[in-house]
């Protein structure tokens, strides 16, 4: 067996872990290496959740009877105990969404709708980059075409890192905001966040993070990334569907309006006008996902009894022998950064001129689960000249014994395609 230094004890964590002893097609066991999709889910989470419905459901804040105030003690407990994973300065920074995409929006709709200085409008820039998700093109696409202001982007070098040669030029004073990952879906690059911030401040502008590939594999400080607003999702984080969080500055929030309009996020209503709620209730319109935020607590739990620090640190072993293993595979070529340094745990691949689709299938015939196309990053695929890619993403249950199936299994395919 492979063995490689700071791994954690994964053969103790993958017990957290029921799915990950599923048994798949003609007796082979799961390889799972989709976790940049979504990670497994611990039993200490899937028992949270449980407990939530089997004793404490009920509707939150409003409710004077028992189950209610246990069922909002849960919820805002939930935010209490992110507030603190991401070391937000307070807990009313801490917005509840139902994924990371619905807080990138809620960035787009509250700067489409404020009042200066915050307000994006004709004479405005907004700026993001190549590598971005989808949800973090199209919020902006929408924004600019509602509003007027001019779509601006960072693009790619060779080696899959952001070209920042132009800075000055792409971020300038009619810039309101740079939105920008944390961490490549696609390729795993980790981006250069201080110097994009700096320039931003430089300027005035505004500076949205996706952390969404962030958050689960690194420790999370918000104050020290000094970027305005930080977006992630909990179903890759070991939490359930359904729940994300979008983290911004209090004086934002204040001024800021509400994107969503209903139950909860008022403080007074009448038939001629409204007025709103404090952040982050203000943010929060309707029934909000309890459970879900009760089961992302508990992800939070678990991945902070491992330790953050201790995560990243199996991750980066896990992922530099990942790139080592398949360089050797004849044909392969990595699609961003060829080093284990300054990159996360995907890895987006292809082979020869096989389809990626192609190759996912005959992998998933051998139990291995990776992720095919454009993994929502299309402008990738596009700069780099290729219809899609293979993508296998790893997690604190992954093993050297998984990669070296990965790479087993491509020889698999090699051979199914001649």
């Amino acid at each position: 067996m492979t063995q490689l230094p700071g791994l954690l004890d994964t053969e103790a964590l993958r017990k957290d872990f029921p799915i990950l002893d599923r048994v798949l097609h003609d007796g082979k066991k799961l390889v799972y290496l989709d976790n940049a999709a979504t990670s497994q889910t611990p039993r200490q989470v899937i028992d949270a959740v449980s407990e939530y419905y089997e004793r404490h459901n009920a509707n939150v804040h409003r409710g004077v009877h028992v189950l209610a105030e246990e069922a909002t003690a849960l919820y805002e407990g939930a935010r209490d105990k992110v507030a603190a994973f991401i070391n937000a300065p307070s807990r009313d920074e801490v917005i509840f969404t139902k994924n990371a995409s619905e807080s990138l929006n809620l960035v787009a709709n509250m700067l489409g709708w404020a009042d200066e200085p915050y307000r994006v409008d004709s004479e405005t820039e907004i700026v993001i980059t190549e590598m971005e998700h989808h949800s973090n093109i199209v919020p902006w696409q929408l924004l600019s075409q509602r509003t007027g202001a001019k779509l601006k982007w960072f693009g790619l070098t060779d080696d899959g890192r952001l070209d920042l040669s132009n800075i000055d030029e792409v971020i300038t004073e009619k810039t309101k905001i740079v939105s920008f990952t944390l961490v490549s879906n696609i390729m795993g690059t980790v981006n250069p966040v201080e110097a994009i911030v700096r320039r931003a401040q430089d300027v005035g502008a505004l500076v949205l993070l996706d952390a969404s590939q962030a958050a689960p594999h690194m420790p999370l400080d918000v104050q020290a990334l000094q970027a305005d607003f930080v977006a992630f999702t909990g179903h890759k984080m070991c939490g359930p569907t359904g729940i994300g969080v979008l983290w911004g500055r209090q004086e934002l929030l204040e001024d800021l309006p509400p994107f969503l309009g209903g139950g909860e996020m008022i403080e007074t209503v009448s038939m001629s006008s409204s007025t709103y709620a404090p952040a982050p209730h203000k943010f929060e319109a309707g029934t909000p996902p309890i459970a879900q935020a009760v089961g992302l607590g508990a992800a939070v739990d678990y991945l902070s009894s491992i330790g953050m620090d201790k995560i990243a640190a199996h991750e980066h072993a896990i992922t530099e022998y990942a790139v080592r293993r398949l360089q050797e595979v004849p044909d392969l070529r990595i699609i961003g950064p060829v080093t284990a340094e300054d990159r996360g745990a995907a890895i987006s691949f292809v082979l020869g001129d096989i389809h990626p689709h192609d190759v996912g299938q005959v992998l998933d015939e051998q139990g291995i689960a990776v992720r095919v196309g454009h993994h929502c990053a299309r402008p990738v695929c596009l700069r780099y000249g290729i219809p899609a890619t293979t993508r296998a993403s790893f997690y604190l249950y992954s093993t050297p014994a998984e990669v070296d199936a990965l790479v087993d299994g491509l020889e698999h395919v090699r051979n199914f395609f001649g």
